[in-house]
């Protein structure tokens, strides 16, 4: 399990109803969901547990898959909430802590792009992008005490006819191994491939951050965020 120091934002989160002040933690190791999370100016803290299996059914269809592994992730949090001795040292549940557990998928053609095993088939993943759109679905889970919210948002995200010569540099110069579908929409190939998106971008970026605050405001962390109202 890796601990990260508290990332504090401007303001802090609300007196929850049981007079405790409200916790969120982020199940994510991902760097571009740390920023997107902080974006909403909201304190958060990062705690992850390792090794959690992200498998999933052969026959889930493509569009399930993202909601489906966030909500696997989540599941070895719920002990937490009810076993204090589950709880690594150093962590304080209350009743008004929210875990976020996300995870991102590619479709094409409802087959899932993951991230790519070498440069090859990185190259294989983008030539599969050009010229077309797919969808990228970021499936969430929040999990509190007494509730857990499952959600998935797509985006629909349009390329234009890449290069070979486009592809390999990119694939060299930012190597996007880490990346499903081995490209970052915030990089240079977003900036010069994407000629539409329809849906969040935050969302393609890896969270889903608009609704993440609106349905924050369904669970313990009330009242309602201050700029959400």
């Amino acid at each position: 399990m890796e601990q990260t120091t508290p990332h504090s934002r401007i303001g802090s989160l609300p007196t929850g109803e049981g007079g405790g002040r409200g916790r969120l933690i982020l199940a994510s190791n991902s760097p571009r969901r740390r920023e997107l999370l902080g974006g909403l100016d909201i304190p958060y803290e990062v705690h992850v547990i390792k090794g959690i299996d992200e498998s999933y059914p052969d026959t889930l269809p493509a569009k399930e898959v993202a909601e489906y592994i966030a909500s696997k992730k989540a599941k070895p949090y719920k002990e937490w909430f009810t076993n204090k001795e589950a709880v690594p040292e150093g962590i304080t549940m209350t009743d008004d802590t929210v875990v976020v557990t996300a995870d991102t998928v590619v479709v094409v053609d409802d087959m899932i792009l993951g991230k790519p095993k070498d440069r090859e088939d990185a190259h294989r993943m983008l030539r599969l992008v050009s010229g077309r759109t797919h969808q990228v679905y970021t499936g969430v889970c929040l999990l509190s005490k007494n509730k857990e919210k499952h959600l998935s948002v797509c985006t629909n995200v349009t390329f234009r006819e890449l290069t070979d010569e486009e592809i390999y540099y990119y694939i060299d110069k930012y190597k996007p191994f880490d990346k499903a579908g081995a490209y970052g929409i915030q990089e240079w190939i977003g900036y010069i491939g994407v000629t539409r998106l329809e849906g969040s971008y935050f969302n393609v970026m890896g969270l889903p951050v608009q609704r993440i605050n609106d349905e924050l405001k369904t669970l313990p962390l009330t009242p309602p965020i201050k700029g959400g109202e």
